[in-house]
């Protein structure tokens, strides 16, 4: 197996800033409303990258929503909002938000229109009674 023909640059650099996403917005909710001065900065080092519109760095906000192919603007709220709320209301939203994507799921499935195979009914003279 040779390590240089098996290398994707794609993938890695998508995992790259799928973590670097992530990250923030862990850091965002985390530390919202932070005391220490080492938190507080974590947040704004989060918040400042998220607001930012620099494209010059590999790896600012727009160029990771862009790599992910992700709306910047409406991501950029999300996180923002999702920062702002405390954890319970944060959890109570996902969950939400689940709910809704398991409803739409289930919607789909049973909802769908399928071609019903026909079947002959047994008539229930020919089944014997105990």
């Amino acid at each position: 197996m040779n390590v240089v023909e098996d290398y994707a640059p794609g993938t890695n650099q998508k995992d790259l800033a799928a973590g670097v996403l992530r990250q923030a917005a862990q850091d965002l909710r985390r530390f919202h409303g932070a005391t220490s001065p080492i938190e507080r900065e974590l947040y704004l080092d989060a918040y400042r990258w998220v607001i930012s519109d620099d494209c010059a760095w590999p790896f600012s906000f727009l160029n990771v929503c862009q790599l992910l192919n992700l709306p910047s603007d409406s991501l950029r709220q999300e996180l923002l909002t999702d920062a702002s709320l405390g954890l319970f209301s944060y959890l109570a939203r996902r969950g939400g938000r689940a709910a809704r994507s398991f409803q739409i799921f289930f919607k789909r499935i049973f909802t769908t229109s399928r071609s019903p195979i026909p079947v002959d009914p047994v008539p229930l003279t020919h089944v014997p009674i105990a």
